[in-house]
């Protein structure tokens, strides 16, 4: 793994997608990667060779606001600082047996149901739905669900 610099661009608010994608589709060969985590607001983190080409492509780049310095200097970053933003959360992380949710896709879209299991490895969770006369279970994956009410809090 080589050891190429990590540096953090300040953007506008709720446009670091678009600064992302920009910065990504320009033609230089020096820019490797970029990215921008939702986690992280108004930054995205660009993997380049060095801070002079950052500084250059942002010019061009609307709502880019530019390096954040650290003592005068282009803050850097390594890998291990930001590949946590790398590892995908599942959907199903905050989500406890016993809580109220709302379905929020799917044939039973706009129910409530109570948490009865949770399979962290398929990301799936099996509800039962408030409403309905018989309890039936039904297994759903965790972006179908919005926690309402948890027991934790």
């Amino acid at each position: 793994m080589c050891d190429v610099p990590i540096y953090s661009v300040k953007t506008t608010a709720s446009q670091e997608r678009t600064v992302a994608d920009m910065i990504a589709n320009r033609e230089a060969d020096e820019i490797h990667a970029v990215l921008a985590p939702d986690s992280l607001t108004s930054y995205v983190m660009v993997e380049a060779d060095d801070d002079g080409i950052i500084t250059r492509v942002l010019e061009e780049i609307p709502h880019a606001r530019g390096l954040v310095k650290s003592g005068g200097e282009a803050g850097r970053s390594s890998m291990a600082e930001v590949e946590h933003f790398l590892s995908p959360t599942p959907d199903v992380e905050g989500i406890a047996e016993g809580d109220i949710v709302e379905l929020i896709a799917g044939p039973f879209k706009g129910e409530k149901a109570r948490v009865q299991r949770i399979d962290e490895t398929k990301d799936q969770v099996t509800v039962e739905l408030y409403e309905a006369t018989v309890p039936i279970p039904v297994t759903v994956r965790g972006d179908q669900i919005r926690v309402l009410d948890s027991d934790e809090r």
